[in-house]
Parts: C-alpha cells; structure tokens; sequence
C-alpha cells in the first residue's frame, strides 16, 4: 500500500475510530509521513492499548 492509499482509507479509519473510541480527538489521529510510529505511541496511551490491539482495531474497521 503506498502513501497515497493510506491517506486515503485513513481518513475514513480515523471517522471509525473516532465513532468507536470518543476520548479521541483529530490531533490524536494526526497521520503524517514518517511519523506512524509516534501516532501509534499517542494511541497506545491515549487508549491503553498494546500495539497489536491496535493494529487488529484497525484491521477490523
């Protein structure tokens, strides 16, 4: 999947997510460049979630 497509799907992941998980706000869903690693790390503490919670939420959206 290259960056485009991720932009893509990701802003209607992020919508899922947001409707699914309320605490959580644009700034936490923030995807840019390089930087998915941090966004995860915001989403683990935000959520108290594991990486692969996370990934597996995502996965099921």
């Amino acid at each position: 999947m290259n960056t485009t497509e991720v932009k893509g799907s990701w802003n209607e992941q992020k919508g899922k997510l947001k409707q699914k998980f309320a605490i959580l706000t644009d700034n936490d869903l923030m995807f840019e460049e390089g930087q998915k690693d941090e966004m995860f790390g915001k989403l683990q503490l935000r959520l108290g979630k594991t990486k692969e919670e996370l990934h597996k939420i995502i996965a099921g959206l």
